[in-house]
């Protein structure tokens, strides 16, 4: 982790009070997607992948601006909220990635992860249920 990823990340736990939250990435548990490297997640919520590296296919969902939402995007690519939005910005603007599919909220993320075994989403680890499969843990 470079120095200002590591900086960025501490900075989001301070301001949004999630410091005891781990945030992790999820899927369903009896789905496709069985196991995620953190270079792949980072790929796919870039929108430079739209499929894991073995073709398996992948529908992301993305909460709404939120501090989970916040923490997430910093700990995982090292860019604050300003900046996801603006890199989400030029992506859709150059036609290059759509953004990850918005829900309302994490009882829509939970239920939008069990409907779909193809969709990945992220949750602070608390609220992850029995049928749900951590694919990725995040500091």
């Amino acid at each position: 982790m470079t120095a200002l990823r590591l900086l960025i990340t501490l900075v989001t736990i301070a301001l949004t009070g999630t410091a005891a939250a781990e945030i992790v990435v999820v899927t369903r548990a009896h789905g496709t997607i069985e196991t995620l490297t953190r270079e792949e997640a980072e790929q796919l919520y870039l929108g430079r992948l739209s499929a894991l590296r073995d073709g398996t296919p992948v529908k992301l969902l993305d909460l709404p601006s939120s501090p989970i939402r916040d923490t997430f995007y910093a700990a995982l690519i090292g860019k604050n909220a300003a900046q996801t939005r603006a890199y989400w910005s030029r992506m859709v603007f150059t036609g290059r990635a759509r953004p990850p599919r918005e829900v309302t909220d994490v009882e829509q993320m939970r239920a939008q992860l069990r409907s779909d075994p193809v969709f990945i989403g992220y949750l602070p680890s608390a609220e992850v249920e029995a049928d749900l499969r951590v694919l990725l843990r995040l500091p």
